[in-house]
């Protein structure tokens, strides 16, 4: 089972002074999963990050990142990683294309480097100099440089801050991509939408502490939630029912209208709903 495991934590703490970032936290992310970690500022999420990716320290507990304590980081771990923060540093002086290159060198075994500019959509801005680039390009500089080295495990810091919708879309093909090639990747959001459409599971931390994880789509038994069905009355009045059934609540309006129900809407609770309840925020 450890084999098929690219994280593994039992028990992880982390205190600073009095305050308790994370309180005993076990997690597990399979080889070749896209797990998404959600919570609020403040709630541990990016400490327990920045334990997995060997910049911080731990309390106590075991922590295991393909294979290796990341507490104690080799070159050759660091070579398997890659890592997108949420702001990677500026290289005023330097071209896109420079930039790039100059990083492909720190790995042992990179992807052509004018190939990953391509991928993340800089080809046009290859030989611009990073300090013209706007938010977003940067952002995508930013990605450029944590793929570069052909990481096994990819860990994404908010990574589509400053993309426009489309520049999204793109990256979230991009992000498909590298999982169907069997990367790991571990997702931070604030963009619960981002989460639905890439991860394979998500994760829910708040208080240091992780409150479920499970699919999106049965998160907080989202998968069993009533359904509201609502619908126009012939006076022009909104009726709302909630219902376990909508389908046949449908099709008995549907009788009743003679055929279709005016201004009929069926939902059930979005990731989003779900997961402010969880955070205690609904």
């Amino acid at each position: 089972m450890e084999n098929q495991l690219a994280i593994s934590v039992r028990g992880l703490r982390k205190a600073y002074g009095d305050n308790v970032a994370v309180g005993g936290l076990d997690l597990e992310v399979a080889r070749g999963e896209v797990f998404a970690l959600l919570g609020p500022n403040g709630a541990g999420k990016t400490t327990t990050v920045e334990i997995l990716e060997g910049f911080r320290q731990r309390d106590a507990g075991e922590v295991s990142v393909l294979g290796v304590d990341p507490a104690r980081p080799s070159q050759a771990w660091r070579n398997r990683v890659g890592i997108v923060l949420q702001g990677t540093g500026e290289f005023d002086d330097l071209t896109v294309a420079e930039v790039v290159h100059h990083f492909a060198g720190f790995y042992a075994a990179p992807e052509d480097p004018d190939k990953v500019i391509a991928r993340v959509g800089l080809t046009e801005k290859a030989r611009a100099r990073t300090h013209s680039l706007s938010g977003g390009q940067k952002r995508r500089l930013d990605v450029a440089l944590g793929i570069v080295g052909q990481p096994e495990l990819l860990f994404l810091d908010e990574p589509t801050t400053g993309f426009d919708p489309e520049a999204r879309r793109e990256f979230w093909d991009l992000i498909r991509d590298l999982a169907a090639a069997g990367t790991t990747i571990v997702l931070t959001t604030h963009y619960l939408d981002e989460a639905e459409a890439l991860a394979d599971r998500v994760g829910v931390i708040t208080g240091g502490r992780l409150v479920e994880v499970s699919t999106p789509d049965r998160l907080g038994d989202r998968h069993e939630a009533l359904a509201t069905v609502s619908w126009r009355t012939p006076e022009g009045a909104v009726e709302r029912w909630e219902s376990a059934t909508p389908t046949a609540l449908v099709a008995e309006l549907a009788a009743r209208y003679g055929g279709e129900v005016p201004g009929l809407t069926v939902t059930r609770p979005t990731l989003e709903d779900v997961y402010l309840r969880m955070i205690g925020q609904r």
